[in-house]
């Protein structure tokens, strides 16, 4: 299987120890496909400075196609994280040359060749969905937890498989995911922290549990959900299965510092 992730990328820098480490959903989602089997690509754009040269490095080491990702002029884009016990507190955000990003024809061109583009709400890849759709691409999108997001209201119609962050399995999550639903995905997905996730596909929801483990840094924990997800998706197999693939995946991800 062939999927590539579009969109933004950061450092993460966490201010008690100062290490660093290469992030942002797209990012994540094609680094923890690639640890599944498949082939993947990421493009999106990179600063000149030393963060962009590590980005492109330790994305090349996981076995992602880094042969569309830009080096711009400027700085690349970083998070500042602070823990607090096993939970990640994201403090100040610089977008760096993410903010511009803009897609080539050859990046277009080279996208096209894959089976699925995945990307995410910072990604500023949200106008190139309608076409994606258009040349025959399914698509998938991370919309975290910005229900309310002017994205949420319009996207859907072009995103085959919707995913969002909330809390728990209620009566607003489930109405939620069946009006986005009903705009045209063909299964809409909210990951629910230590409650799991839920799912619906127009016809019935579908629950997933959690895996017990010993949490250490819960980073990334959403990306390699939908990793898993989409992963099992491609191999045909059934929603549930699909979900259970993606909490392992997830279970995985929060057992050790960073997001890989």
């Amino acid at each position: 299987m062939r999927i590539v992730t579009v969109g933004d990328n950061c450092m993460d820098v966490y201010g008690a120890g100062g290490k660093a480490y290469p992030g942002g959903n797209p990012v994540n989602v094609a680094v923890y496909l690639s640890g599944l089997g498949a082939e993947s690509a990421y493009v999106g754009w990179v600063g000149t400075d030393a963060y962009g040269k590590m980005m492109i490095e330790a994305i090349r080491a996981k076995g992602v196609d880094t042969s569309r990702i830009t080096r711009a002029e400027g700085r690349t884009a970083v998070t500042c994280v602070e823990m607090d016990g096993s939970e990640r507190k994201l403090g100040d955000y610089d977008e760096g040359v993410n903010a511009q990003l803009r897609l080539t024809a050859e990046d277009l061109q080279f996208i096209q060749s894959y089976e699925l583009v995945h990307s995410g709400i910072w990604g500023h890849a949200e106008e190139y969905f309608p076409l994606f759709k258009e040349k025959g691409l399914q698509t998938s999108f991370d919309f975290a937890d910005r229900l309310n997001h002017e994205l949420a209201a319009s996207l859907p119609p072009h995103v085959d498989y919707p995913f969002f962050s909330y809390t728990q399995d209620d009566g607003y999550i489930r109405q939620w995911l069946k009006e986005v639903q009903g705009r045209g995905p063909k299964i809409a997905v909210a990951t629910l922290g230590e409650n799991g996730s839920l799912a619906y596909d127009g016809s019935r929801f579908y629950r997933c549990g959690v895996e017990q483990v010993n949490v250490v840094d819960t980073m990334g924990a959403g990306d390699s959900y939908i990793a898993g997800f989409l992963h099992a998706l491609l191999r045909g197999l059934p929603v549930q299965e699909c979900m259970e693939a993606g909490t392992r995946a997830a279970a995985k991800t929060i057992g050790y510092w960073g997001a890989w």
